[in-house]
């Protein structure tokens, strides 16, 4: 058997790549996705060969990731239960159809991923493989008896790897997993399992890597500027720039402002609740500045309608449902909603707080002379306003005479 293995370098996947390759006498091609996580990627190639693997490729993914992937997600303004910004979800369709492409080009018949069997990473991996290749063979190791009773542990898979000459860098002792990308990182597990836990305290506040501690962050403002067009921004402070570029930038100011740090308790898609933290800095004022330059140029009703269809919508996403069919059709609606979404937006970053000064748009719906309460000559005369009370109301007075609701 030829198997497209998921592979990192670090523990699980190169236990993984022996096991596979001695054990179940497959032939391993290993894949990495670079999506943006600024991890050490050089020399991927030789640990895993030297594991067992007859192959690897590390593909270069962030254009497509931030342009095909996170833009339009950004479109829909998709927040997971009105906290979460979907960052490991959003990345794990993109890295299962890569790896699907890496299985044509080897003839594999086969893919395998490592992960968990309680999270739902293992949903968005094996949805995509079936909506993309139903004919390829999963391999989950982890919902594998064999493989767990093999390794119950991490100590188990270290001592695996001491004994095989396989080459990584851990300790038995993890205090937490992290998980990163352009748009976020990610914390879980260990330590993270108490929800109590406080990670800001002084003595914890080094796991966060993406933004400084709001209370340490610069006493003196900062001021940016964002241009959308058709719902996408194409350039800070008036610089054009491509979406990765952009978010990288946003990542890079917001962070040292202590924008974007989040710490809930979610539903995982399996069914379980899971604490989980999360920094994403750029996506937290992209999100913000864009939600601002649609409350300008959105018309009202179809705004609403939008919407009322995001929690949907990201649900799918979290999900990994991107290459379902009601996924799509949510997406053509909501671009649809964006065509006259364009206009610049500007923005107060201070101390983990994002504050909207200024916006202005050529398509903007905002008419000074009907907005003013100074100004009467217009289009709406407030004459009119009483026949559209009372039409409204009548239904409410109606309830009340036939059947006596009182207050």
């Amino acid at each position: 058997m030829k198997i497209i293995l998921a592979y990192s370098g670090g523990l699980d996947t190169s236990v993984l790549v022996h096991w596979y390759a001695k054990s179940q006498n497959a032939e391993v091609i290993t894949y990495c996705a670079d999506v943006g996580q600024e991890e050490e990627l050089d020399g991927l190639e030789e640990k895993a060969l030297a594991t067992g693997a007859t192959a690897h490729r590390t593909l270069n993914l962030v254009d497509e990731f931030s342009q095909d992937f996170i833009y339009p997600m950004v479109r829909g303004n998709a927040i997971y239960e009105s906290q979460y910004l979907l960052g490991t979800s959003i990345a794990r369709p993109l890295i299962a159809k890569a790896q699907i492409e890496i299985a044509r080009e080897f003839g594999a018949t086969a893919v395998a991923h490592g992960a968990t069997g309680k999270g739902n990473d293992q949903c968005r991996f094996e949805l995509t493989f079936s909506a993309l290749a139903p004919d390829l063979k999963i391999l989950a190791p982890w919902r594998d008896a064999d493989f767990r009773k093999t390794f119950p542990g991490r100590q188990q898979m270290i001592e695996y790897c001491h004994d095989h000459n396989i080459d990584v860098e851990a300790s038995a002792s993890k205090p937490y997993s992290m998980d990163r990308n352009l748009w976020h990182i990610s914390y879980e597990a260990g330590i993270l399992e108490d929800p109590w836990f406080d990670p800001t305290t002084p003595e914890n506040r080094a796991m966060y890597k993406l933004s400084v501690d709001p209370e340490i962050a610069p006493d003196e403002a900062q001021y940016i500027e964002l241009e959308f067009k058709n719902g996408d921004c194409i350039a800070v402070d008036g610089d054009s720039a491509s979406p990765f570029e952009i978010i990288q930038k946003l990542n890079e100011i917001a962070g040292k402002h202590g924008i974007g740090r989040v710490d809930l308790v979610e539903n995982r898609f399996v069914g379980m609740k899971s604490r989980g933290v999360y920094e994403t800095p750029g996506g937290t004022v992209l999100l913000h500045a864009h939600r601002q330059i649609e409350t300008l140029t959105m018309d009202r009703d179809l705004m609403h309608l939008r919407d009322s269809l995001i929690p949907r919508y990201a649900e799918l996403i979290y999900y990994g449902f991107w290459f379902a069919p009601e996924r799509e059709a949510l997406q053509a609606l909501i671009d649809e909603s964006q065509k006259m979404v364009s206009g610049v937006v500007r923005l107060k970053l201070y101390k983990g707080n994002v504050t909207t000064v200024g916006r202005k748009s050529d398509q903007s719906l905002y008419d000074l002379e009907i907005a003013s309460m100074d100004d009467d000559e217009s289009d709406y005369q407030p004459e009119d306003a009483g026949g559209f009370i009372r039409l409204n109301a009548l239904r409410l007075k109606e309830r009340c005479r036939k059947q006596g609701f009182k207050a």
